[in-house]
């Protein structure tokens, strides 16, 4: 779903740009931006009943205080957001939710072998967890990669 949400957020975005609208026109700005869309609605799920109480049991069990950390990781998701949208912050910002990302995938895999469901739904099976992990990280490190893109095409060829 996580997926799904980032690709159709980057997609409408890219074609918004292609359409003209200045905002979109940096297709590794609709990257940050789309990031920051899937980074949103993960972290509402941390403070929502019963998502939140999947995502409180998919916290391993040698991890104190799982209703806290799940608690702390939805603001860390919803700060990383908000920095992927601030030009200034984005790097930073992007550079910590890679950090979480990778802190939180040990949930993950806790979650896949012990078939810990999401609302009802079995935990995603690592054979495709794992990749769309790394699309994640890709997508934020594309997106503050020192290369400037500007529709398809590089700044220098503009």
């Amino acid at each position: 779903m996580t997926l799904l949400i980032m690709g159709i957020a980057f997609s409408i975005m890219a074609i918004l740009g292609r359409l003209g609208i200045s905002a979109f026109i940096d297709l590794k700005k609709c990257a940050a931006y789309a990031m920051a869309a899937l980074f949103v609605f993960t972290s509402v799920s941390h403070f929502i009943s019963p998502v939140r109480d999947d995502l409180i049991r998919m916290v391993p069990d040698f991890v104190p205080f799982p209703a806290q950390i799940v608690f702390i990781t939805g603001i860390l998701e919803l700060l990383g957001a908000i920095g992927l949208l601030i030009p200034a912050m984005r790097r930073a910002a992007a550079i910590c939710l890679i950090l979480l990302l990778i802190g939180m995938f040990p949930a993950n895999v806790y979650a896949a072998l012990r078939d810990i469901s999401l609302l009802g739904e079995p935990a995603t099976p690592l054979w495709l967890r794992v990749p769309e992990q790394i699309v994640y990280i890709g997508m934020l490190l594309w997106s503050i990669s020192a290369t400037k893109i500007v529709g398809l095409r590089t700044a220098s060829q503009s």
